[in-house]
């Protein structure tokens, strides 16, 4: 097939293009032309151009428009506004057979009880910006699309090589809680710890949507691509400081609970991905996927794919780059925690009984 990838060298893009490249996929990419996550295959084709300025697309696109060149798909990762998907439609409708749309599963709804998402449950976001513009972007598509076949991708939290996941403060700096847990710092573990989340390693949401490319089944369809490994909080960090080297009493003796409330309190930009996003169960139906591409599965085991990811920031030391703001805050954070539970502890057990 002939390929184009707008992004290519991003957490899931670039595992996209390996894995078309290894296939044996004519490559193109779309990109600014520069990448700390990862370099594009060798032999793939490259434009670089800012894929947001819908003109300046165009324009670098413009000669296979003139010789009607077609790519067998699309896959846009960077359209962020509905905005962009409605240029998209309008670029990208002579030149393509599918246009892959990636959005996000942080669209859906969340519940009060167990519900596993399926791609029918409806979208909803009350408190996160960035849901609910990915939400518009599929909306746009669905509406302006004439003419233009397309399929809706949705991918959950999902960690790579260049990702070690956290509740909050790790994003920019993901290197930051493996630092913390090695250094003996306090870890930050939002409420009980108990609440379910399920986390997708990159190669293995990136093998979907290979599988859903040039398939004619996955037309005008939307489908989540996620592992069936839910883990409560507990277990993730739990599986970060086995991979990091610690030992279970060294995280618990580390450990410290903190209610979502409060972490958003000290972190306030970070509000929408919180109370938009992770501090609600996601456990996820992915007999959709498994469907449309027989064969596919999430293959790799949180505890296998987190060593690989702190084995790549290990493998370079200019990768261990540490959050200075995050580890002030969490540092604040846990103190002030285990200060009121060390004074619960003095003033209300004795008086509350044994």
């Amino acid at each position: 097939m002939r390929i184009l990838i707008v992004g290519g060298t991003g957490l899931i893009s670039s595992e996209l293009a390996a894995q078309a490249a290894e296939a044996g996929h004519d490559l193109t990419l779309v990109t600014r032309g520069r990448s700390a996550v990862a370099d594009a295959p060798a032999g793939t084709h490259h434009i670089h151009v800012d894929a947001t300025d819908a003109a300046a697309l165009r324009d670098a696109l413009h000669g296979m428009r003139l010789r009607r060149e077609r790519f067998d798909a699309v896959v846009q990762f960077i359209a962020f506004r509905p905005e962009h998907v409605a240029a998209d439609v309008e670029t990208f409708a002579p030149l393509t057979d599918q246009y892959v749309l990636i959005a996000t599963s942080a669209a859906y709804k969340t519940f009060d009880h167990l519900h596993p998402l399926t791609e029918d449950t409806e979208q909803e976001n009350l408190f996160w910006e960035y849901a609910r513009l990915k939400m518009e972007c599929e909306r746009v598509l669905r509406e302006n699309a004439a003419g233009l076949s397309w399929t809706i991708v949705r991918p959950a939290h999902t960690y790579g090589p260049s990702k070690i996941p956290a509740f909050t403060a790790n994003s920019s700096r993901p290197w930051t809680i493996v630092d913390r847990m090695r250094r003996g710092a306090d870890i930050v573990v939002p409420g009980d710890g108990t609440s379910t989340w399920t986390l997708t390693h990159a190669r293995d949401v990136s093998a979907g949507i290979l599988g859903l490319l040039g398939n004619e089944a996955a037309l005008g369809e939307a489908v989540h691509i996620t592992s069936d490994e839910a883990l409560t909080w507990t277990g993730i960090y739990a599986a970060i400081a086995r991979a990091a080297g610690l030992t279970p009493e060294q995280l618990a003796a580390q450990t410290v609970h903190v209610p979502s409330e409060a972490l958003i309190a000290a972190r306030p930009r970070e509000e929408g991905s919180i109370r938009g996003d992770k501090m609600h169960p996601a456990v996820y139906d992915t007999s959709k996927i498994t469907r449309l591409v027989p064969g596919w599965s999430a293959r790799t085991r949180f505890a296998d794919g987190i060593a690989e990811s702190i084995a790549w920031f290990e493998a370079d030391p200019a990768r261990q780059v540490v959050d200075d703001d995050a580890n002030a805050m969490l540092d604040a954070v846990a103190r002030i925690y285990r200060d009121a539970l060390a004074r619960v502890r003095a003033e209300v057990a004795p008086s509350g009984g044994a």
